[in-house]
């Protein structure tokens, strides 16, 4: 089974921001995770197709690779906080605020399904009997709750 990952490293945006769009392809296959990405309506959303892009092309070229993308689906996508550029804005009075421009590290790893195996019955093979669990007096599988033996009681009087 192959594995591959891309990093884009100290992109502008938050994590938080990037990890929204991340989580909506996590564990789809790659072909839905692009298409999923070209109709998100998030800045951030270009920059995580280039990323999986990447990935993928990561994966086509490592060894033991069955050249099928079709089979590749996103294993992980994740952003790690990266360091943030601290500026000062002007306020009123002389006074100045903080501003600070974050940026993120976009980390997507893709992984191959493994194929499917079929396991066939034979057909001489006798089926397994079903065992059947023994009922509770009164026709009920289970026993009654108190308050079910407090009503049945209250009936009976």
């Amino acid at each position: 089974m192959i594995q591959a990952h891309a990093t884009a490293r100290y992109v502008r945006t938050s994590a938080q921001k990037a990890g929204l769009v991340l989580g909506l392809i996590r564990g789809k296959d790659v072909n839905r995770a692009l298409a999923t990405l070209q109709f998100t309506r998030k800045a951030i959303a270009a920059d995580v197709a280039k990323v999986l892009r990447s990935a993928i092309a990561n994966a086509q070229n490592k060894d033991g690779f069955s050249g099928d993308v079709d089979r590749l689906f996103v294993s992980a996508a994740y952003a790690n906080q990266g360091p943030s550029q601290k500026r000062v804005r002007p306020a009123p009075m002389g006074r100045a605020f903080r501003v600070l421009k974050r940026t993120a590290h976009l980390t997507v790893e893709v992984a191959e399904r493994p194929e499917k195996v079929v396991a066939i019955a034979a057909e001489g093979a006798p089926k397994k009997a079903r065992t059947r669990q023994p009922r509770a007096a009164g026709g009920r599988a289970k026993a009654a709750s108190p308050r079910t033996k407090t009503a049945a009681r209250k009936k009976a009087e």
